[in-house]
């Protein structure tokens, strides 16, 4: 502890919160206390020193001696409820607190950490709370049930999940507490950076169907030394929240956005909602420099609100997404499975390398097609197996390990050749845009030369179709070797396609 502490933490809050709901059973607060003193001890590896007063009354004095105990701790948290927003006390201890700490040599913020911890025990509307906690992203020690709206606090005398659900959010704020005395400790006046090696990663506000999904995904980055932005309370009017969404993702290179089967609230003064500026800033973030967005939505999401089924459609057919982004709709492990293999791909040595310069053999070419497709692409992969190394795409098996094999396959290919058969043009720009991805994957060669194969039926969908973005060849009526010709010539020469050959059809 920093030599001019004596205790970790001070824990304020209303009498009102501390009555046992059940004879024999301890005090909400009182429960708060021994295992928040618990856990700090065991993440610091020392005792720990959480103090309280157990006899406060609304009426009592306000003693010397508690100051004198305020002006030594080294964070203060707040059990905020109705009954303590309306407290004299409470008021006067967050008072002291921050009169104490503003002359002290670290001040009231440790860098970007807060020495104040907002302890949320029954909600209370955020203009209600006490101005010094007003911005402060606050601990929810309580659950909300969507179908009724009925507020559950986290206490063992409502049942195992509560107070399994307890222990979850109690680890949470010990261990943020044990970041900021170990900050104190180093450097009192350093600036907060991610411990452990990390970095910044902005995990958007989402909505409260996903509340718990990302509270996960948060605890993963910070138990892996990251630094979860943002950290503070957005504001509610839209010029302010813009600003300091953009100030947290100019800090990052990656941005997480979760999105749920619920509308998010628009902010005041705003057309959009809270979970459509969070994106569009993070795309216009992500045409600075190099920034990775990864976009999440549950598998088998049932949407009743039309708002929200229009904005998950534009996410899904949104054009402008860059290189760097992913858009899942997979399990919530698929998504940790995803973050992990980005961090992992940073750590790579990245080396200039030709076309060709890594392989030994022959150029790669990656097929790509709907599994309805494989007898007809048979015979083309035959073909073109007498030039190339040929890479067919896996359908069985772990959907982690399958994503895990299409973005080897995209990180090492020469060329990639798409089928359009049985699957839509929605379809096959998905497999346009994933192949636009493969710099996030980690490739360090040249863009892959892409094809695309007209197979199976002549529709007006796929007459219509044109691209700038890989050359089209027309086999309607099955394998034509002369067709094939202005693709096979142009990888095998290790050359993208000339303006004339890419976007016009062959065959």
């Amino acid at each position: 502890m920093a030599k001019q502490f004596e205790g970790n933490a001070f824990i304020s809050y209303a009498h009102l919160d501390n009555i046992e709901l059940v004879e024999g059973h301890k005090g909400w607060v009182a429960n708060l206390q021994r295992a928040l003193q618990a856990r700090l001890g065991q993440l610091l590896g020392r005792d720990a020193a959480i103090w309280w007063d157990p006899k406060l009354q609304g009426n009592d004095y306000f003693a010397i001696t508690l100051v004198e105990r305020l002006q030594r701790v080294a964070a203060l948290v707040t059990v905020v409820s109705p009954r303590y927003c309306k407290s004299e006390w409470g008021r006067k201890e967050i008072d002291a607190f921050c009169e104490a700490a503003s002359q002290q040599a670290c001040g009231i913020r440790v860098g970007d950490k807060a020495r104040i911890f907002k302890v949320l025990k029954t909600p209370v509307p955020p203009d209600q709370h006490p101005p010094e906690l007003q911005s402060l992203l606050g601990y929810e020690f309580f659950k909300v049930d969507s179908e009724t709206g009925r507020v559950r606090e986290l206490d063992e005398v409502f049942g195992p999940e509560a107070q399994r659900d307890f222990w979850l959010k109690l680890d949470d704020l010990a261990h943020d507490m044990c970041c900021l005395l170990e900050m104190l400790e180093s450097d009192p006046s350093a600036d907060a950076v991610p411990t452990g090696g990390g970095e910044a990663v902005y995990v958007a506000v989402t909505t409260a169907d996903l509340k718990e999904q990302r509270e996960a995904i948060k605890r993963d980055l910070e138990q892996h030394g990251h630094l979860v932005l943002p950290d503070r309370q957005l504001p509610s009017t839209a010029t302010e929240l813009e600003a300091a969404v953009c100030e947290d993702l100019a800090r990052c290179r990656m941005s997480i956005h979760m999105v749920g089967s619920t509308y998010s609230l628009v902010p005041e003064g705003g057309m959009a909602s809270l979970i459509e500026i969070q994106n569009e800033l993070a795309i216009h973030r992500a045409k600075q420099d190099a920034f990775s967005r990864l976009v999440w939505i549950p598998p088998d999401l049932q949407v009743k609100d039309p708002r929200q089924q229009q904005l998950i459609d534009r996410l899904r057919g949104d054009a402008r997404s860059s290189a760097g982004t992913d858009l899942l709709e997979r399990p919530l492990e698929d998504l940790r499975t995803a973050i992990r293999a980005w961090f992992s791909k940073q750590q790579k040595p990245q080396s200039a390398t030709g076309r060709f310069a890594a392989a030994s053999g022959p150029p790669q070419l990656y097929l790509i097609y709907d599994k309805p497709d494989s007898s007809v692409v048979s015979p083309f992969a035959d073909f073109l197996f007498k030039d190339f190394e040929v890479i067919n795409p896996g359908f069985d098996g772990d959907e982690a390990k399958l994503r895990e094999d299409q973005e080897e396959n995209l990180r090492n290919c020469d060329g990639v050749l798409i089928f359009f058969g049985s699957g839509n043009e929605c379809w096959l720009r998905r497999k346009l845009r994933e192949v636009q991805k493969s710099p996030g994957y980690g490739r360090t060669k040249p863009a892959p030369l892409v094809g695309i194969c007209m197979v199976g039926s002549k529709t007006a969908e796929k007459e219509r179709f044109r691209t700038h973005d890989a050359m089209v060849v027309a086999q309607w009526d099955g394998l034509t070797p002369e067709g094939m010709r202005p693709f096979v010539d142009a990888l095998k020469a290790g050359e993208p396609p000339s303006g004339d050959q890419a976007g016009a059809i062959h065959g």
